[in-house]
């Protein structure tokens, strides 16, 4: 099995109702703002190891699960709103009201959400500095709209294939609201339950089919932290089932481009070799186009990393942490 050169720390935050878990590597550093990484959808912080096995400078690295993914939950209990020591100094409240005495699960999740969690994760971790921003997939998207609205709390920002999504037109809108409700109800229904499996080896073989560039050993390792065994003993992926339900909202590529224009640090966008878009949209969305939408950013560095998919910081770890390292200098 893999075994990680860095060890990280584990802490749960209070964040809007949630208990966030952020994972950590490396000690802060007075005047040094975390290198925050935010990961893609159907993933876990903890998918950043290798990765950050590869950096060879010692960083001070905050890495959430964003809400519903990994150990992230929502928080159980009642009382007054709590505030925490930020590890910069200053203090933070995250809370506003007492949570109840239940949290129930969302049926369904917006995506504004994502930005004001890390929001609140940059005040407790960074309080008023800027930092280093890295987001990948799901993430990299979070990362390119935070950059816009928030342009003054990113020094440098990453984005590993965050690509968006294909663009819209208004006329979509009534069948998109009906689908929305449609797989609500098939949620409640029991209908878009995720598979669960017999054993961790199950998840590892179910990682490297989703990935075949995904080496044994690291299957292994990060099957631990994808997945997790039920009462049953069965492994059920983390992720919250709910994640699966399309977005009541439509994809407005100009509104995107809107925001993209308001980024003030320099950017620095990744992709793979393999030509994800192509195989996910098969005409709908190309990369020529995630390019073209690219050029609204004022500050931009384009970079490709070879022989690798999607996954690019689990196909090439080394070649993506020096790519990181020599742009945020």
């Amino acid at each position: 099995m893999y075994q990680a050169l860095k060890d990280s720390r584990s802490t749960f935050v209070p964040i809007r109702h949630l208990s966030y878990h952020v994972r950590q590597w490396g000690e802060p550093v007075p005047g040094q703002a975390p290198l925050v990484l935010v990961h893609g959808w159907m993933d876990v912080s903890a998918s950043w190891q290798f990765m950050v096995d590869a950096l060879k400078a010692d960083r001070w690295i905050v890495a959430p699960d964003w809400r519903g993914f990994g150990l992230t939950k929502a928080r159980i209990g009642a009382g007054p709103p709590q505030t925490d020591a930020s590890p910069l100094g200053g203090q933070r409240a995250h809370e506003v009201a007492s949570v109840g005495a239940t949290c129930p699960a969302p049926d369904s999740y917006w995506f504004p959400d994502y930005l004001a969690d890390l929001d609140a994760l940059l005040d407790h971790f960074a309080d008023e500095q800027p930092v280093d921003l890295v987001g990948h997939s799901m993430g990299g998207n979070v990362a390119m709209m935070y950059g816009g609205v928030r342009p003054q709390r990113i020094r440098r920002l990453v984005n590993l294939e965050g690509f968006g999504l294909p663009a819209t037109r208004p006329a979509q809108a009534p069948e998109r609201y009906a689908k929305w409700m449609d797989e609500i109800k098939a949620l409640h229904r029991g209908e878009m339950d995720l598979k669960p499996y017999d054993s961790i080896e199950g998840v590892a073989r179910r990682l490297m089919k989703t990935n075949p560039r995904l080496p044994q050993n690291k299957a292994d390792w990060l099957a631990q932290h994808w997945a997790a065994p039920d009462a049953q003993g069965r492994w059920q992926i983390l992720g919250d089932v709910a994640h699966k339900v399309v977005s009541a909202h439509l994809y407005q590529v100009e509104e995107a481009q809107a925001i993209y224009r308001r980024i003030s640090a320099p950017v620095l966008s990744v992709t793979a070799s393999d030509d994800s878009l192509s195989q996910w949209w098969k005409g709908q969305f190309t990369l020529a186009q995630y390019l073209e939408r690219l050029q609204a950013v004022p500050s931009l560095q384009n970079a490709v990393i070879q022989d690798a998919a999607h996954m690019l910081h689990h196909d090439q770890p080394e070649e993506l942490a020096r790519l990181i390292e020599n742009f945020l200098i």
